[in-house]
């Protein structure tokens, strides 16, 4: 689970990876229609996603956005079960 994602909301895309199957590294925050960048990050200190929250606090629907994504990988969504043993 250590591959790349973009996530963007708000014309801002953000890419962060999983680190060691529970953690998120923020690599780059970049403006979307142009790349340019909003927030660089080296790779000796890359944030997690809390520091990124603090860092930046008015990209709080982008933070939003990566952690549901982060969710959804790290737990998906499970099937609803039908037929004589579903729940009611």
């Amino acid at each position: 689970m250590d591959d790349v994602r973009h996530t963007e909301v708000d014309g801002v895309r953000v890419t962060w990876r999983f680190v060691q199957h529970h953690l998120i590294a923020i690599l780059a925050v970049d403006n979307a229609r142009d790349a340019s960048p909003v927030a660089c990050f080296s790779p000796e200190n890359y944030p997690d996603l809390a520091r990124a929250r603090e860092l930046l606090p008015e990209l709080a629907r982008l933070w939003d956005a990566v952690r549901r994504e982060f969710w959804a990988k790290l737990i998906p969504p499970q099937q609803l079960a039908t037929g004589p043993h579903a729940w009611a």
